[in-house]
């Protein structure tokens, strides 16, 4: 390796080490904002708390890989610009090209990893980040009573205090409502009570102080119902805290889902799939196929010993009564009708759902691809576009990052969203922001290559002093310019 290519490697290298990991803090920061509801107040410990971050961090990469690389293909060669170091190596005959060369060549491994990053680590993180995330939303809200506030977190019980003493123990005017019991509805009123939990976290023990327990028994639809009436100056109730506790689904009722797939996995999936499509029609004349059964039932107007039994039957309308053919064959057409509607909007519904199915695997499968192929073509746009404008550091190269980097996220979501409902392929939609955003890279490395002065205020302020004077020139020629 020359030490050209190793400059320009040890440039972009930094930039973009920061860039991705502050790229990769911002995305973490939005999806603490987004779900912070659902982790504060729940007693998580710290450990499974940053067992949530690092898979969530890891599905995050998609996004920060590319806006990384973007930003700091412009941060490197606007620096490289801005020093004039590209003009000294110019005019010793190096082109841009052969400058840019070893950052592709880096690109292109970098784009290699992400694809193995997105088939591989991807599948894993989404299946074990979002397993993990769906108990922590499921989790019930820690067991915090405050004064004034019926608490409905217990199964059956309502709680209310209504004051409480700053040790978080000795709580006044405390109201239980319970209804654990279908049968009897309980009310504890108690002018005073210590609230404390087990050593193991299990349960919370009520001591209650000089109240009444008040129990109505029975059905509530009953005439008459049991009254009971209870004083006490010391009552003692526990309650159960195991559905506060932090349990795990098993992943395997995760796995199956196509977020959690490689590209050997979407394949096969998908196989499985379209074979299920492919002949809809034998699923749905199996189940129209004929199975009606014909049943008697006891009619005095129809004495056994009266019908005579036919002795050669060649059909079964042959046993029907002339009185009753009309409305047993209205009735067979009737029910023959509803069943094979109900079959068909089943088939329909199940075909409508399987489509939806196979799209959803392909978009998943497009996915592991587009990764690689936005790495390559964001250096593309930004490694030229950063020797174009010729500035370094975080505030202009900034600007037009975010830029391109924004439109490429909304190109690629509005493509997913119309492949997913169907109104484009999967391989279009998913593509869509690749393609679009080509004919842009092609074009910035002509500039470059060309030194074209796109960005120069000079040149618009020339090209807009030319503009005017050819307007000058052309209402001086005009006849009709002259009054």
């Amino acid at each position: 390796m020359k030490k050209l290519d190793k400059l320009i490697i040890k440039a972009f290298l930094g930039p973009f080490v920061v860039t991705f990991f502050i790229t990769l803090f911002v995305l973490i920061m939005q999806f603490l904002w987004k779900y912070i509801d659902d982790l504060v107040g729940k007693g998580l410990e710290m450990g499974i708390i940053l067992k949530l971050l690092g898979y969530m961090s890891t599905q995050m990469v998609p996004l920060a890989l590319p806006l990384a690389i973007l930003l700091s293909s412009i941060m490197t060669f606007g620096n490289l610009g801005e020093n004039f170091e590209l003009v000294a190596l110019k005019s010793a005959g190096i082109s841009l090209m052969r400058f840019m060369q070893p950052l592709i060549i880096l690109s292109g491994c970098i784009a290699i990893l992400a694809f193995l990053f997105s088939n591989y680590v991807i599948p894993w993180a989404n299946l074990h980040g979002d397993s993990l995330l769906y108990d922590i939303r499921n989790l019930k809200h820690g067991f915090n009573i405050k004064p004034g506030v019926f608490f409905n977190q217990l199964e059956g019980y309502a709680i209310r205090v209504g004051d409480k003493d700053p040790d978080g123990k000795t709580i006044y005017h405390v109201v239980i409502y319970d209804r654990s019991i279908s049968t009897s509805d309980k009310l504890i009123l108690a002018e005073r009570g210590i609230m404390e939990q087990s050593p193991n976290k299990r349960y919370v023990v009520f001591t209650l102080f000089n109240g009444w327990e008040y129990e109505e028994r029975g059905f509530r639809p009953a005439v008459s119902n049991d009254f009971v009436r209870v004083h006490f100056h010391r009552f003692q109730k526990i309650f159960d805290l195991s559905s506060f506790a932090f349990t795990r689904t098993p992943i395997q009722l995760f796995a199956g889902s196509y977020q959690m797939l490689n590209v050997k996995q979407l394949n096969q999936a998908i196989d499985s799939i379209r074979l299920q499509l492919e002949d809809p029609g034998r699923r749905v004349r199996s189940e129209i196929t004929p199975h009606y059964a014909f049943y008697a039932w006891k009619d005095t107007g129809w004495l056994a010993h009266q019908v005579p039994v036919p002795t050669h039957v060649q059909h079964f309308i042959e046993t029907i009564p002339d009185s009753a053919l009309s409305y047993v064959l209205q009735r067979i057409q009737m029910n023959v009708e509803q069943d094979d509607n109900m079959v068909l909007q089943i088939a329909a519904q199940n075909y409508q759902d399987l489509a939806d199915s196979i799209r959803k695997h392909q978009i998943e499968w497009h996915r592991k691809f587009t990764l690689s192929f936005a790495c390559m073509v964001l250096f593309l746009i930004g490694a030229p576009l950063g020797s174009i404008i010729r500035k370094g550091g975080l505030g202009t190269p900034l600007v037009f990052a975010v830029g391109f980097f924004v439109v490429y996220n909304v190109i690629s979501t509005i493509g997913e969203k119309l492949a997913r409902n169907g109104v484009l392929a999967p391989w279009l939609g998913m593509w869509l922001a690749t393609m679009v955003l080509v004919p842009i890279a092609v074009f910035l490395v002509y500039k470059a290559l060309n030194d074209s002065q796109l960005f120069n205020k000079e040149f618009y302020y020339r090209l807009g002093k030319q503009i005017r004077t050819s307007v000058r020139r052309f209402m001086g020629w005009w006849p009709f310019s002259k009054g």
